[in-house]
């Protein structure tokens, strides 16, 4: 079965507001099976724009990506994340291998 992920471009206006989100969503994260494969970090933008904060998150499949994104829990912590920062977010399909 294909993976799912959640890729998250983030540009942070408000540290202290975004903080209160992140230390929310990991654990309601974790306690779902997802894995960060990025959180931040280093990157350099060779084509287009970007914003300043990349984060890839890993779910065992696209349905659950999806899941957990629409879930009850998730959509509550959503007015946290946009507190203290805009972002584009789309979840997509990984291919078996």
């Amino acid at each position: 079965m294909a993976k799912g992920y959640w890729i998250v471009s983030v540009e942070m206006y408000d540290a202290e507001e975004y903080k209160k989100y992140q230390q929310a969503v990991r654990p309601f994260l974790a306690s779902k099976g997802a894995v960060f494969l990025t959180r931040g970090g280093a990157h350099e933008v060779v084509e287009g724009e970007a914003n300043s904060r990349n984060v890839i998150i890993e779910f065992e499949s696209y349905e659950q990506a999806l899941a957990v994104y629409r879930s009850d829990e998730y959509q509550a912590l959503i007015p946290l994340r946009r507190n203290g920062s805009t972002s584009n977010f789309i979840i997509v399909e990984g291919f078996d291998s």
